[in-house]
């Protein structure tokens, strides 16, 4: 069965509160002529009196009177809906990253993310592990890897690329003007990246690496590599700061895709949508100007 227009429920349950369509229209700030017509179509569309004038009041009747309790029953279990759903889309948005991307990329940015969004309250949460975005109370997820992630959507960022990186004193050690040049040269090990992989698209056939430094976190290799210690395999996201402020060199030109990248993961039916899908353009805008540049 049809409910009655929303409205003249609402005009029912404040007349009745007030016992004055005067006073329900000041309330609901409309007219004490739209608050009787609108409760005159509600009782021809129900076919029942709800009111019923006595002296400078307007009584409900005992049906009006039963009527407006569960209108304003209604209404009060609408508004605390409203109010939850209001505090979910307030609060911070919690960012789940890895720790290589938070260190040499995101944290350069955050000032001027904030400024050109208006996002304020933002959490950056570095972890290794993977965000469910559901019960770790995350709402954003920048990942490295392939995707797609069930329940979820993604946005590419940015490609990778691997290439090696050096110190220039290192350089200067080791001169490098070609792949086989690296065989001579101390090579930082990655858990996930092995040189073999480099080698090989290079057309090298490498040997069985000597024993070296390993490092299981991109940003620590990198800080090593910068130190001196060897040249090390670095995926392009995380080595662009390094390479412009000349901490890193690329002693060769080679370098090769991955079918890995940057990945912005969010759930559409997360209550911050509208400040997500911001935050995610204004990723995606980045991310074109340093293709760019």
């Amino acid at each position: 069965m049809r409910l009655p227009p929303f409205s003249s429920l609402v005009a029912l349950e404040a007349a009745a509160r007030h016992k004055s369509y005067s006073r329900a229209a000041d309330e609901l700030f409309v007219t004490h002529g739209a608050v009787s017509q609108q409760v005159r179509k509600l009782e021809e569309e129900l076919g029942v009196q709800l009111f019923a004038r006595r002296g400078n009041q307007m009584e409900p009747t005992a049906t009006g009177a039963a009527l407006a309790a569960r209108v304003g029953e209604a209404i009060a279990s609408l508004r605390q809906g409203v109010d939850s759903a209001r505090r979910a889309a307030s609060g911070p948005i919690v960012v789940s990253t890895g720790a290589a991307f938070a260190t040499r990329w995101l944290v350069t940015q955050l000032a001027r993310l904030s400024a050109e969004t208006g996002e304020l309250d933002l959490t950056i949460r570095v972890e290794d592990r993977m965000s469910d975005l559901v019960t770790d109370g995350a709402d954003v997820a920048l990942r490295f890897g392939e995707g797609p992630w069930p329940g979820t959507e993604s946005v590419r960022l940015i490609d990778e690329v691997l290439f090696p990186v050096c110190s220039p004193a290192l350089l200067e050690r080791y001169p490098i003007d070609k792949p086989e040049d690296l065989l001579h040269a101390p090579l930082l090990r990655h858990t996930g990246l092995p040189w073999s992989t480099w080698f090989h698209a290079m057309g090298v056939e490498a040997p069985e690496l000597p024993p070296a430094l390993g490092f299981d976190d991109s940003s620590m290799m990198l800080d090593a590599a910068a130190q001196g210690l060897g040249v090390a395999l670095a995926r392009s996201g995380i080595a662009r700061r390094d390479l412009g402020d000349g901490r890193l060199v690329r002693p060769l030109p080679g370098e090769i895709d991955v079918a890995t990248g940057h990945h912005f993961v969010w759930r559409p039916e997360n209550p911050k949508l509208p400040r997500i899908l911001k935050l995610r353009d204004w990723f995606l805008k980045e991310m074109e100007g340093e293709r760019l540049r």
